[in-house]
């Protein structure tokens, strides 16, 4: 599974149409208003990378009110404990 996450700028006016639009749209498993830099980020879930492209490229870019999009691909996922058992190797009591 090919995990993305896109940050959406878009007209101030029209966010939370925006959002509901862009959760509508299959293969994006949640969306999340922002501070910062961006408007918008939409978590993107595929088992392919040729439908992240239909994802991002064919929906969420179409969506009126759509400025600008950036997409991150995820490489690995951590949880806490991942992290805390990487940072811990080479520590010995």
């Amino acid at each position: 599974m090919l995990t993305a996450i896109v940050l959406i700028d878009a007209e101030t006016s029209r966010i939370p149409e925006v959002a509901q639009e862009v959760a509508n749209i299959d293969g994006v498993s949640e969306v999340f208003s922002v501070t910062g830099k961006t408007d918008l980020v939409a978590i993107v879930r595929v088992p392919e990378h040729e439908q992240l492209a239909g994802v991002v490229s064919d929906s969420v870019n179409k969506v009126p009110g759509v400025q600008n999009t950036e997409t991150l691909i995820a490489f690995r996922a951590f949880s806490k404990a991942d992290l805390e058992q990487a940072f811990a190797l080479g520590l010995d009591d």
